[in-house]
C-alpha cells in the first residue's frame, strides 16, 4: 500500500531529473486518461477550456517546476496589454504599451536565460568576483511561450488580431501543451479561431495524428537517443579518442540526431494536438533535401524562422532599404537568432554563419544572371551539387552548435583533416555495424520524396482500428528494446 501511495505522489511531485516527456511511459498514461476526460467535455467550451488549461499548467509543472507561475505572469500582463492597445486610440499610446510588451518579454526571457552568461562576461572583463555568479535554473520551453506572447501583442498593434475577450482563452493559448515546452511555435491568428470552436475529430484526422505520433516516436526514441548514447556523444566528449572518420561520421550523426530529435518532438505536437481536433502548422520539411541554405531555413524550423521573419527582420526594414542594409539586417537577424538558441558565443557563431551565408546567398542571387532558378527548375546535377554543399555547411554550423566549446571544435576539425585515417574505415565500419546502419537508413528515409510519406500517411490512416493499435504496440514495443535506463530529454528543451 506504501509503495502505491509513493507512485501515486510521484505523478504529482516535480522531478528535476525526470521531466514529463512525449516519449516517455508516464506521459503515455496520463494523456490516455486525460482524452477520456477531454471526450466527455468536448461539447462543454468553458469546462473543455478549464479541463485543458489544468492539464497543460500540470504538464509544465512536471517539467519546471513552481515555474509554471511565469507562465500565467506572462499571460497576464500580455492580456491586459493587448486589450490596452485594442482599446487606445492614441498611435503613440500604441507604440507604447506594444514596446511595454516586447520590453516584459524579453526581460523575462533576458533574466532567466541571459543573467549567467552575461555575468561571466564581466568577471572575463573585468576580473573574477566582479559580479556574483548565480546558477539561474532555465524554465523549460521559456522561449517558446515568450515568442508566441510577443506575436499576440504585436499583432494587435499591427491591426492584424482582435485581443481575446477572456484572459482564460489567453491562458489556454499560451500553455496548450503539446507545444508548450519545445513549439512549434503557433501563431494567434492561427490558433486562437480553434479556441472555442467545437472539435471534431475525422477519421482522416485521427489516422494522421497517429501516423505523426508514430513517426515521431521513431525519430526521437529510436534513431535519436540511440546514435547519441551509443556514438555521437561519445564523439563530441573525446575526439581525440577517435580518427578523423569517426569524428565525421560523429558530425554527420549529430545532424541527423538534432533533426530526429526536434522534428520528432514537432511531430508528435502536431499529432497529439490533431487528436484533439487542432491543427498546427508544419513545422519540419525534409530540410537535408534543400539546395541552398535559403532553402534550409525555409524547410527548418519553420515556425521560428517565419517568427524571425515577420516580427525581427521585417521590423529591422526587410529588404526594403537597399541592399546592404538587406544583408546587414540577415546577418543581425540570425545573430539574435542564434543568440535565442542559447546564451554562448558557439550560438553566436553558429548564428553568425547563418547569417553570412544567407546573405550571401542573396547576393549570388543579386549578381549572378539566372541563379534565380531553383526548385524543380534546378538542373538536377546542379541540384545534386547543391544539396551536397548545403548539408556540409549546415554540418559546420551544427559542430560548432553542438561542441562544448570551440577547442572541441577545433580537435573535431583537426581530426578529421589531419588524421582521418582512411585504412581504418573498414574496421570502423565493422566496429559501429549498427550505430552506422541506423545513421545510412535515417538519411535514406529523409530523403524519400514527400510522394512516399504520403502514401504511407493514407496507409496509416485507411487501416483499421485493429492494425492501428497494433501499430502502437509494435513501435512501443520496439522503443522499449532500444530505451536507456535514463531518460534522454528533447534538445530543444534547453532552448
Amino acid at each position: 500500500m506504501e509503495t502505491l501511495l509513493e507512485k501515486l505522489a510521484s505523478i504529482f511531485a516535480y522531478d528535476a531529473s525526470s521531466p514529463l516527456i512525449f516519449s516517455s511511459g508516464l506521459f503515455l498514461f496520463l494523456f490516455v486518461a486525460f482524452l477520456g476526460g477531454y471526450c466527455l467535455l468536448r461539447r462543454t467550451t468553458t469546462a473543455r477550456i478549464l479541463y485543458i488549461i489544468l492539464f497543460s499548467l500540470y504538464f509544465y509543472y512536471k517539467s519546471s517546476g513552481l515555474y509554471f507561475v511565469l507562465l500565467l505572469v506572462a499571460a497576464t500582463y500580455d492580456y491586459m496589454i493587448g486589450y490596452s492597445i485594442y482599446l487606445s486610440r492614441s498611435r503613440r499610446a500604441r507604440r507604447w504599451l506594444v514596446a511595454a510588451s516586447v520590453a516584459c518579454n524579453l526581460a523575462l526571457l533576458g533574466y532567466f536565460k541571459y543573467t549567467n552568461f552575461l555575468t561571466e562576461i564581466a568577471n572575463n572583463l573585468f576580473g573574477s568576483g566582479f559580479l556574483e555568479f548565480r546558477n539561474i535554473f532555465l524554465p523549460v520551453g521559456i522561449s517558446f511561450f515568450v515568442f508566441q506572447s510577443m506575436s499576440y501583442t504585436i499583432d494587435i498593434y499591427r491591426g492584424r488580431l482582435r485581443p481575446l475577450d477572456r484572459w482564460t482563452d489567453y491562458l489556454f493559448y499560451l500553455s496548450f501543451f503539446p507545444q508548450l515546452v519545445a513549439g512549434p511555435i503557433v501563431r494567434a491568428s492561427d490558433f486562437i479561431p480553434q479556441i472555442r470552436r467545437t472539435p471534431r475529430v475525422t477519421r482522416e484526422m485521427l489516422g494522421g495524428a497517429i501516423f505523426l505520433i508514430l513517426t515521431g516516436l521513431f525519430k526521437k526514441a529510436v534513431v535519436s537517443d540511440y546514435i547519441a548514447l551509443n556514438f555521437v556523444d561519445r564523439i563530441f566528449d573525446e575526439p581525440l579518442l577517435y580518427t578523423g572518420f569517426e569524428c565525421l561520421m560523429g558530425l554527420y550523426g549529430y545532424a541527423l540526431q538534432i533533426y530526429c530529435d526536434f522534428s520528432g518532438y514537432s511531430d508528435m505536437a502536431i499529432g497529439l494536438a490533431l487528436a484533439m481536433g487542432f491543427r498546427f502548422p508544419k513545422n519540419f520539411d525534409a530540410p537535408y533535401r534543400s539546395a541552398t541554405i535559403t532553402e534550409f531555413w525555409h524547410r527548418w524550423h519553420i515556425s521560428l524562422s517565419t517568427w524571425l521573419r515577420d516580427y525581427l527582420y521585417i521590423s529591422l526594414g526587410g529588404n526594403r532599404r537597399g541592399k546592404a542594409r538587406t544583408y546587414l539586417n540577415l546577418l543581425v537577424t540570425m545573430l539574435l537568432g542564434g543568440l535565442w538558441h542559447g546564451a554562448a558565443i558557439r550560438f553566436l557563431l553558429w548564428g553568425a554563419l547563418h547569417g553570412t551565408a544567407l546573405a550571401l546567398h542573396k547576393m549570388w542571387l543579386a549578381t549572378v544572371p539566372g541563379a534565380k532558378i531553383a526548385g524543380r527548375d534546378m538542373h538536377p546535377l546542379t541540384r545534386a551539387a547543391g544539396i551536397l554543399l548545403t548539408f556540409h555547411l549546415v554540418c559546420l554550423g551544427w559542430l560548432v552548435f553542438r561542441a562544448d566549446s570551440m577547442q572541441t571544435a577545433q580537435l573535431l576539425l583537426n581530426q578529421i583533416f589531419v588524421h582521418f585515417d582512411a585504412a581504418l574505415i573498414p574496421q570502423i565500419v565493422a566496429g559501429y555495424r549498427g550505430v552506422l546502419l541506423l545513421i545510412a537508413c535515417g538519411y535514406l528515409l529523409h530523403l524519400v520524396p514527400t510522394r512516399g510519406d504520403d502514401w504511407l500517411r493514407k496507409r496509416v490512416t485507411a487501416a483499421s482500428p485493429a492494425a492501428q493499435t497494433a501499430m502502437i504496440v509494435g513501435m512501443i514495443w520496439l522503443v522499449m528494446q532500444v530505451k536507456s535506463s535514463a531518460i534522454q530529454p528533447f534538445i530543444y528543451f534547453q532552448f
